[in-house]
């Protein structure tokens, strides 16, 4: 689909397409690229694409304003979108080029955006009572780029190049007020400002990254706290929780650190650490073998690595045990090639079930899987 318009409506000139376009570096799971960019498609009617970093990283050309697409994507959504910034300047590296040269390119531009929009940001600042605008420079680069260095490197030269006024703006690693993203592709840099939630994600390419703890017991753990945060889900004002497909038992070593009484259920072995909390009960049986007392629980999770369709019927089966107006976070493993149908029936397999899908995600700690989650009717 390189640099193509699919589904183009013909009563629409190129032209006018032109006018009201957009540009975007949008980013997916590795390898989930292609489904972002259908999903896109489907959103906005069309687009135009250009891959930069293979199966992860697309240039795209959407048929919308920023603001439209802003706008748009508040309102529906996109699973399989991780990251994006608006493309609002871009520098080609050509043969003999210095590259000290394109970190003065973009250091000038962010001079200059931010010289234009620091005045009406210090006004709706000094209302919110902060002294100075908080900005973040992410940088990424492609496998192939021009610039030789780390991305560290180049965001330390841009930093200096820009060097910005300390009493109007402080640069931040978290918790910025503005971005400044730059991707260095093969032949080009591109670069924008926009603010984080504009950005979908205010990790640098939506990587979120946590921090593996001692004795953690999986990294499955770092998938409920990416979706504490993304979905904004505060597990800590749950009381009793069921596990299903527990063991090793990542996932309910999180929900015990929040405070949660958790029932976890699996035929595998639980970490024999877990095993002494007082807060633990472990049925070492198949979830289909066991009972529990009508809406005895207020939260439901499953990460079971099994057939999508199975799992998400064993869950279904098992909803009795949640009160109306619980939550279940559970994941869909993406087994089949055609994962946006498999996704829509299992969706409404839910649905039909009486669960209130809030909302679809890929995270970025999934990996051929997304995270659904549902409130009980």
């Amino acid at each position: 689909m390189n640099e193509q318009w699919e589904d183009r409506p013909k009563e629409e000139t190129g032209t006018e397409r032109e006018e009201q376009s957009s540009r975007w570096i949008c980013t997916a799971n590795h390898g989930f690229s292609p489904y972002a960019q259908e999903e896109l498609r489907r959103t906005f009617g069309s687009l135009k694409s250009q891959v930069l970093e293979s199966g992860e990283v697309m240039l795209v050309t959407l048929p919308a304003s920023a603001d439209q697409v802003l706008l748009q994507l508040q309102t529906t959504p996109l699973m399989f979108l991780r990251h994006m910034f608006p493309v609002q300047a871009e520098f080609r590296f050509e043969p003999g080029d210095e590259p000290a040269g394109m970190i003065m390119k973009v250091a000038e531009f962010a001079k200059g955006q931010f010289g234009e929009w620091l005045p009406a940001a210090e006004e709706a600042l000094t209302e919110q009572g902060k002294e100075a605008t908080a900005v973040a420079v992410q940088v990424r680069k492609s496998g192939k780029s021009f610039w030789q260095g780390s991305a560290l490197e180049l965001k330390d030269g841009i930093e200096a190049g820009w060097d910005p006024e300390p009493e109007q703006t402080k640069l931040v690693v978290r918790d910025a007020d503005f971005v400044l993203s730059v991707y260095a592709a093969e032949e080009t840099v591109y670069a924008g400002i926009s603010t984080p939630a504009a950005n979908l994600s205010d990790w640098n390419g939506g990587a979120v990254r946590f921090q593996r703890e001692e004795g953690q017991i999986s990294r499955a753990k770092f998938k409920l706290l990416e979706a504490e945060r993304t979905f904004g889900i505060g597990f800590s004002e749950f009381r009793n929780a069921l596990d299903i497909g527990a063991a090793p038992g990542g996932w309910t070593s999180f929900l015990l650190e929040r405070g949660l009484t958790v029932t976890a259920v699996d035929p595998a072995d639980m970490n024999p650490e877990l095993l002494k909390h007082p807060n633990l009960t472990y049925i070492k049986k198949n979830a289909d073998s066991v009972a529990f007392d009508q809406n005895q629980f207020d939260l439901l999770v499953c990460d079971m690595s099994w057939s999508p369709k199975l799992t998400a019927r064993l869950v279904i089966d098992l909803l009795y045990s949640l009160v109306p107006g619980g939550t279940a976070v559970v994941t869909i493993k993406l087994l089949s090639k055609k994962p946006l149908a498999l996704i829509k029936e299992i969706q409404e397999m839910y649905t039909d079930a009486r669960m209130q899908i809030i909302q679809a995600k890929q995270l970025f700690h999934n990996r051929d899987e997304i995270t659904l989650y549902m409130i009980k009717y």
